[in-house]
């Protein structure tokens, strides 16, 4: 979940909202705002098992990211504002601050689904499709005599 706020100054005070994660020590923010690095912008882990991050960030654009566990694992947030495809073949998540939010929680992404990984595959065209069709065969004519 994202909360974003508007400070002035054409910065936006956004925090970053995930829920628990089973066997997860420690989670991390990382994006384009900080090079993708998971030393950056560590979490905090309330006592329900919810995480939390507060970043200050160049209003007027957007930003990709995703958060980073201690298992190596990738999560994307389920109320992003919108998902992009990466070069690794999954998506990352997307916070867009060219609006400008006023307010606590005015610009709180509406909450959602991330879309799936896999897009549905097109049904594959039947061996019988893919064929050429076979030459047609002339039928023998009958000799056709005079006065017939």
């Amino acid at each position: 979940m994202l909360e974003k706020d508007q400070l002035g100054g054409g910065k936006v005070r956004v925090t970053f909202l995930m829920p628990a994660l089973e066997g997860v020590g420690t989670l991390s923010v990382c994006g384009e705002f900080n090079d993708w690095s998971p030393a950056a912008a560590p979490m905090t882990r309330a006592a329900d098992g919810t995480w939390s991050a507060a970043l200050t960030l160049e209003a007027g654009r957007s930003y990709q990211f995703r958060y980073r566990d201690d298992r190596g694992g990738w999560h994307n947030d389920p109320a992003a504002d919108t998902y992009v495809p990466n070069d690794f073949g999954s998506e990352n998540s997307v916070v867009d601050l060219r609006d400008k939010p006023s307010g606590a929680g005015a610009g709180t992404a509406p909450k959602k689904t991330a879309p799936s990984k896999v897009a549905p595959a097109k049904p594959a065209p039947s061996k019988a499709a893919l064929q050429k069709p076979a030459p047609k065969k002339n039928s023998p004519k009958k000799p056709r005599g005079k006065g017939q």
